[in-house]
């Protein structure tokens, strides 16, 4: 799967891109991840990518004209494949485990389209981005921060990216309940134990007991997923 990140910060995103199950992922050719600078094609004497909104208003707004060409060199260069423009934005639709797993079984080319200062000139949105996605009701410095989520979302749904392909079937949100607990050795920490069920060997049980507490942990910290 491809994807390209166009970011004014790039340092942002290639840190997180090259380690842990990520980079392994791109060392087996499972990821191809580029990470773009948009000043790269930007025209002007000291290559500006943002300016003042019209109508006034407070911060900039990133310009049409380097964006566009970006998008439109990256789709060139990949041979008119169709990719996928998304747009990393607070007003977008919020990014969950099934839009994650959505895009991994698309094997989609993605656009990432990281929005900074006070966002993208509203041309961008309605003439060449597919998507808005948000990470959260929250706001960021800056898009790049988001693009890594997202990226490593998706990333860990595509086949053989992750050591165990049952992970990612167990992980919180995956069967619309959140993981139950987890533990390892030692059987006993300052008289704090591991419950006797999953001692037992016992594996009726032990996913019997994994499921009432998976469940339970639900009720509890996240009721919303319940309804």
């Amino acid at each position: 799967m491809r994807i390209d990140i166009l970011t004014l910060f790039p340092a942002i995103c290639e840190g997180p891109l090259g380690e842990s199950i990520l980079k392994r992922a791109r060392e087996k050719g499972l990821l191809d991840i580029r990470v773009h600078n948009i000043r790269d094609w930007a025209t002007s004497k000291h290559l500006n990518t943002d300016d003042a909104p019209y109508g006034g208003g407070q911060g900039m707004v990133m310009k049409c004209e380097p964006i566009f060409a970006a998008v439109e060199a990256i789709r060139a260069e990949a041979d008119g494949t169709l990719a996928r423009v998304l747009y990393l934005s607070p007003s977008g639709r919020t990014l969950t485990h099934e839009t994650a797993a959505g895009y991994a079984a698309a094997g989609t080319h993605l656009i990432l389209l990281c929005g900074h200062y006070e966002g993208v000139d509203h041309r961008v949105i309605e003439h060449l981005v597919d998507e808005e996605v948000s990470i959260g009701d929250y706001v960021l410095t800056n898009g790049a921060i988001a693009a890594v989520v997202l990226v490593d979302a998706v990333a860990r749904l595509i086949p053989g990216v992750l050591g165990d392909e049952n992970s990612a079937a167990e992980d919180s949100f995956a069967h619309g309940l959140l993981e139950g607990p987890q533990y390892t050795r030692p059987v006993d920490f300052r008289g704090w134990r591991v419950p006797d069920v999953l001692l037992s060997g016992n594996h009726a049980q032990i996913a019997q007991w994994r499921a009432a507490q998976a469940m339970e942990k639900t009720r509890r910290v996240r009721p919303d997923m319940l309804e």
